[in-house]
C-alpha cells in the first residue's frame, strides 16, 4: 500500500501564509481524539498555520509493527512532527534516529519530533500525567497505589506515580512478563516500592490500597468496559483512568457511584499535548487555553 500524505508546503503556499506546521497522529480507532483539534486551536491563537491529522492504522491497513512505513512517509512528507498512541508506543523505538533519555527509560514514545536530528522520540504522557494528577487530585494519599496497564502508556503512569510522591506501586497486566519488567524500571529508580499483582488477585487488593490507576484501552470507545467490577470500588479510594474518550468511562462513573474520588483522563490529555506542541514548534503555549478549549468541545459533544 502507498501512503498519501498532504504536502505542508504546498499548502503553505497556496495559502500564503509562509511556513507552518504539519503534524499527526499515529493509532488505531483513533477517529475521536480530541488532540488534533487541540493542536489546530492553539496553533490558531499563536498565529500559525498548523495542520493536524489524523493517521488511523486500521484505515490505511496496517499493524503496529508498521509505525515504521508510516514514519517514513511523514519524513518524506514533510511532517514536523508524529504523535504516537496506542498500540505503537512501543514498537516505533526502533524507527527512530535518537530517543530522549527520559523516554528510553520509559520503553515508549509517544511524540516523534521530525527536524534536522532525524527522529527524535520524545515521552509527554509522564509529565502529563503527573501535571494532571496534581491538579486533579491534590492531597490524597498515595502510600500504595495499584496500577493496571503495563503497556506504554503504563509505563509512563508508573514512572510519573514516582514524581508524586507514590510509596509503593502494585503493577497488574495481563502480560505478566510486562509487568515484572515494569515493576523491575520503577524499583530500579530507587524512588518507589514495587511489586506485581496477578490479575486474578486485583479486585481484592482493592481493599488495601490508596488508588487505582488505570492505563488500559478498555473504556475507550472502541474498547467498552470496566477493567474491575464495579462493586470492588468502595469510598475509601481514588480512582484514576487515562482514558478519555469518552470522559466518563465505565470506570470513571462507576467509582463515582460508588462514593470514590476520581480523576478522568482529560487532564492527561491536555497537558501531554501542550508538551508535545512545545516539542513541535519551539514555541510555548498557553495550558490554561488549551484545558479551556478542551472544556469547551466536550461540552459541546465533540
Amino acid at each position: 500500500m502507498t501512503l498519501t500524505l498532504p504536502d505542508l508546503d504546498a499548502v503553505a503556499r497556496d495559502r500564503d501564509e509562509g511556513p507552518g506546521h504539519l503534524v499527526g497522529l499515529v493509532g488505531t480507532g483513533i477517529g475521536p481524539s480530541l488532540t488534533p483539534a487541540l493542536h489546530e486551536h492553539e496553533g490558531d491563537a499563536q498565529g500559525m498555520r498548523y495542520l493536524y491529522r489524523r493517521l488511523d492504522l486500521d484505515v490505511l491497513g496496517l499493524g503496529a509493527h508498521d509505525v515504521g512505513r508510516v514514519l517514513d512517509a511523514a519524513r518524506l512528507t514533510g511532517f514536523s512532527g508524529l504523535n504516537v498512541t496506542h498500540p505503537a508506543k512501543q514498537t516505533v523505538l526502533a524507527h527512530l534516529d535518537r530517543i530522549d533519555p527520559d523516554a528510553a527509560a520509559l520503553g515508549a514514545v509517544n511524540t516523534v519530533v521530525l527536524g534536522p536530528e532525524g527522529a527524535v522520540g520524545h515521552n509527554t504522557d509522564r509529565s502529563g500525567f503527573a501535571r494532571s494528577f496534581r491538579r486533579g487530585l491534590p492531597g490524597v494519599a498515595v502510600d500504595r497505589v495499584l496500577l493496571l496497564g503495563a503497556g506504554g502508556a503504563g509505563a509512563a503512569v508508573a514512572h510519573a506515580l514516582g514524581d508524586v510522591g507514590v510509596g509503593e506501586l502494585l503493577v497488574a497486566d495481563a502480560d505478566r512478563s510486562r509487568a515484572d519488567a515494569l515493576a523491575a524500571a520503577v524499583r530500579d529508580t530507587g524512588r518507589v516500592r514495587t511489586a506485581v499483582v496477578g490479575t486474578a488477585d486485583v479486585e481484592a487488593v482493592l481493599r488495601g490500597v490508596d488508588g487505582l490507576v488505570h492505563a488500559t484501552p478498555t473504556g475507550m470507545a472502541a474498547h467498552p468496559g470496566t477493567p474491575v467490577a464495579p462493586d470492588a470500588l468502595h469510598p475509601g479510594l481514588w480512582v484514576a483512568d487515562v482514558v478519555y474518550r469518552p470522559l466518563a468511562t465505565a470506570l470513571v462513573t462507576a467509582a463515582r457511584a460508588r462514593g470514590a474520588r476520581v480523576l478522568d483522563g482529560g487532564g492527561m490529555a491536555v497537558f501531554q499535548a501542550v508538551d508535545a506542541f512545545r516539542h513541535f514548534t519551539g514555541v510555548e503555549p498557553d495550558a490554561g487555553r488549551m484545558l479551556g478549549h478542551f472544556a469547551a468541545l466536550v461540552a459541546a459533544g465533540a
